[in-house]
Formats: structure tokens, sequence, C-alpha cells
């Protein structure tokens, strides 16, 4: 049994990677979220590349985000990585939570992404 939280994430992640897997067709959003910022990459496994990004850092995303709470930050990573998406013609991912549970900003997220036009 895992002995802290960062133990179980990892253990989750271990066995989540073992089904997801990035193609062509059908590349993986793999999400990290850290304490303060959500990051989102597009991931083809097969040719070990990444296809688009997104994130709450960097100067540019700071002064647009600034003063929402970060669920919000969420929503509006998730609309921009399926804008990024749909510029490199990908509609469907395999959604890869990274181990951590499907609620909050991970749900934030992925809600947007679909809404924005990204099939999981």
């Amino acid at each position: 049994m895992a002995k802290t939280k960062l133990e179980a994430r990892k253990r989750r992640k271990v066995r989540i990677r073992q089904r997801v897997k990035g193609t062509d067709d059908q590349p993986r959003l793999s999400v990290f979220r850290s304490a303060r910022h959500i990051c989102v990459q597009v991931i083809n496994d097969e040719r070990n590349t990444v296809l688009a990004t997104a994130s709450t850092m960097g100067k540019a995303n700071q002064e647009t985000l600034q003063g929402l709470k970060k669920t919000e930050q969420a929503k509006k990573v998730g609309a921009k990585i399926a804008e990024a998406c749909q510029a490199h013609g990908v509609v469907k991912v395999v959604f890869d939570r990274n181990g951590y549970k499907y609620h909050g900003r991970v749900q934030a997220l992925a809600k947007a992404a679909r809404e924005a036009g990204l099939k999981f």
C-alpha cells in the first residue's frame, strides 16, 4: 500500500499508462497539475513527438489569466489546447489524467476541451 499521496499517484499513473497510448490517429492528451499551474501536452507516442502544448505558465499567459481562479484557468487552457490541436488537424485524442483524480481542475480542463471541439 502507498505511504504518501505522491506514491499513490505514481501507482495510478503506471496503471493508466499501461492502457493509454498515443498514436497518429489518436494522440495522447497528458495533463500535469501542480499547486499553482496546470500544463497540457498532446503527444504521439509512436513517433515520440509533442504536437501541441498549453499551460498557465509564461508571461503572455499570466496577463490573460491574472485574477481568475485555478479552475477557470484550467478551462482557458483546455480551450487553448483544443484550438492548437485543431490547427494540427487533430480531432480525436486519448485523455491521460496522469494519475490525478478526475475532478476539479482536471475535469474542468477536459470539459472545456470537449466543448471546444476535441473528442475523447
